[in-house]
């Protein structure tokens, strides 16, 4: 998890104090078509990028973002040259030859060239590999303007999308280069020593996630058959790898077939899915071909979730990252339960307990201030580990049935799908599928920081029934009580077991339940479903014990009577009822009690204390 979560951080630094560009929201894109020379062995690229974008208001301008070291010879539209203006703040402002009135559609086309290394990015590398060379790009969040003009901000996807890719045919060792980027290949042209690759990607795409890589890869591919309507998993990886790759990703349809299970078809079947090797350790989840720096099935498992989580609906803000890391992080885990079974599922959650709780602060969710640094947009223990906790613990608190159904919903809502979404639009789906008001569950586990440690008080007050107290501390002071269900397991003195979920929503509640054995211990969380820490379960005094320490005189009474308590006990009320049940005397805490105004006859006095609840009877004459 620290491989992917670090892969993931590096490209996104030197980005970070990248503002939202006020001047790129007044139109919308809808297509580009990327048409790209590149040559591995040079850190260079060169090309034309024709945009298709709609007015949202009249314009007689239109800004793109692009790094200003790159250079813009010529930009067309119609045929005409166009003038335009490159500044310090990374962009290429264009001026119309006429104004493009709002709702109208219209297009253009930026032929620039440079070498982006030099933006000092790292969303464009070209390196090598067993001393073959190879180019890549890595745009998270804001490295897409370092190797071609386009729109960045988490607020427009591309509708569709061509990427051309002109490569010299063979590399210096003579074998053939390959080209991958998103969506599917149309066609392979030569022209003398030189093939251009088309790639067609006909699904919602932010910039973020276009990608392209060329180098001498291996090919093969395995078939996902998808119920009857199958697609491709396509590797691209270096040779000198290709034994370890073709024996590490089959284990890809697995997953592919568990998660369209759980979420429903994968979001990009009619194109493809694909692995392309490139000089991370971790990964990235470009859509419809995951860059991978290994193949490890955690690592598979991650930027596989992402095609649903992240690149079908994308976080709408990096405030939001945990919609897209904390839910692939969580599928990752749904494939250890799955296809490892529940003790290693536990085991991983305890792994991720313990990440999260090494800490005592922290939310899932960032503030703005929180957006100015990249290690906390890409915190493992945040945005990851407890995105991914917290997600587990809004399934157990709603059911498997309605938490994943609610997922789905989430996948397909008509404002979110192939678009953004940001916190409060996914806990709104969350509360349609399950009928519950989740703003309490959100607040303390998702916008606010920390975690509780609990002390679990039991006994068996009779042979058919344990008493539970539940008290709470809480790690942070912007939580003042975690309300969550909270499991426990009772173990019986042969070997019973009975699970029971108490909801606590108090400090100090007190449950009843209702048992059939005697009882041995109890385990508090024994699956591990909760965030907490230093934990400790007490089995309280025995009842009886407990009575015993009690008295109450003189009794019968004629007026008064004392009550006598040890001093390590605290009662916090006193009840007096009569024969028909029907409460008469309530007082917190007093050792005496005047009972003249009572009529004679039986009275039952009871004691709520810290320890459990003491009835005992008094007669007045």
């Amino acid at each position: 998890m620290e491989m992917i979560r670090e892969a993931e951080t590096k490209a996104a630094l030197n980005k970070i104090l990248h503002r939202v560009n006020m001047n790129t929201g007044n139109y919308d894109v809808t297509y580009h078509r990327l048409e790209l020379d590149v040559d591995p062995t040079q850190a260079f690229i060169s090309g034309d990028v024709t945009t298709y974008f709609e007015a949202k208001e009249n314009l007689s301008e239109v800004t793109f973002e692009l790094s200003n070291n790159m250079v813009v010879s010529q930009i067309l539209q119609r045929g005409t040259p166009l003038s335009y203006v490159q500044n310090s703040e990374d962009e290429l402002v264009i001026t119309l030859n006429q104004v493009q009135n709002m709702g109208v559609l219209d297009s253009l086309t930026i032929s620039y060239s440079g070498n982006p290394i030099s933006s000092g990015f790292g969303s464009f590398e070209q390196t090598t590999h067993n001393g073959d060379p190879i180019v890549w790009t890595l745009s998270e969040p804001y490295g897409a303007m370092g190797w071609w003009p386009c729109k960045q901000d988490l607020i427009d996807k591309i509708d569709n999308l061509d990427v051309y890719i002109t490569t010299p045919i063979n590399n210096p060792s003579n074998e053939e280069y390959i080209a991958v980027s998103n969506g599917l290949e149309q066609s392979q042209t030569i022209n003398g020593s030189f093939k251009t690759t088309h790639y067609k990607h006909q699904y919602p795409i932010p910039a973020y996630l276009v990608a392209m890589a060329v180098t001498n890869y291996a090919v093969y591919s395995h078939n996902v058959p998808n119920n009857g309507d199958p697609f491709e998993i396509i590797n691209y990886v270096y040779p000198e790898d290709l034994d370890y790759a073709e024996a590490s990703t089959p284990v890809t349809v697995d997953i592919m077939n568990l998660y369209t299970d759980l979420f429903g078809e994968y979001p990009f079947a009619n194109e493809k899915y694909g692995h392309a090797q490139f000089g991370w350790g971790g990964g990235m989840e470009h859509t419809t071909v995951s860059f991978m720096g290994s193949f490890g099935r955690g690592l598979i498992a991650h930027e596989l979730g992402h095609q649903w989580f992240g690149d079908k609906v994308t976080c709408g803000s990096w405030k939001d990252i945990w919609l897209n890391e904390g839910f692939a992080t969580y599928l990752s885990g749904l494939v250890i339960e799955n296809l490892d079974g529940n003790s290693s599922f536990i085991s991983w959650k305890e792994s991720l307990n313990s990440s999260i709780t090494s800490q005592s602060g922290g939310a899932v969710y960032l503030t703005d201030s929180d957006t100015l640094s990249v290690n906390r947009i890409f915190s493992s223990r945040l945005s990851y580990n407890k995105g991914a906790m917290v997600t587990h613990m809004l399934r157990k608190k709603l059911s498997d049935e309605t938490f994943f159904q609610g997922m789905q919903n989430y996948l397909t809502d008509v404002n979110l799908s192939y678009a953004y979404a940001k916190t409060e639009d996914y806990k709104a789906v969350m509360e349609t599928a399950s009928g519950q008001d989740l703003t309490e569950f959100f607040n303390d586990w998702i916008y606010n920081q920390g975690y509780p440690s609990y002390t679990i008080e039991w006994q068996q007050t009779n042979e058919s029934q344990i008493r539970v107290s539940i008290a709470q501390t809480q790690s942070n002071a912007s939580v003042s009580f975690f309300e969550a269900p909270v499991p426990i397991r009772v173990i019986g003195t042969s070997g019973e077991v009975l699970d029971l979920v108490l909801d606590n929503t108090t400090n100090n509640e007190i449950f009843l339940r209702a048992v059939t054995f005697p009882v041995a211990n109890i385990l508090f969380d024994p699956e591990v479903d909760l965030i907490s820490r230093n934990n400790t379960v007490l089995l309280g005094i025995n009842s009886v014990e407990l009575d015993n320490q009690f008295s109450i005189y003189p009794n019968p009474t004629a007026q008064n009577i004392t009550i006598s308590k040890p001093q390590n006990i605290t009662v916090n009320k006193i009840n007096v009822y009569n024969t028909l049940g029907q409460l008469l005397i309530t007082t917190p805490w007093t050792s005496n009690l005047d009972f003249s105004s009572l009529p004679t006859g039986m009275f039952f006095v009871q004691l709520e204390t810290n320890l459990g609840v003491i009835n005992k009877s008094v007669l007045k004459n």
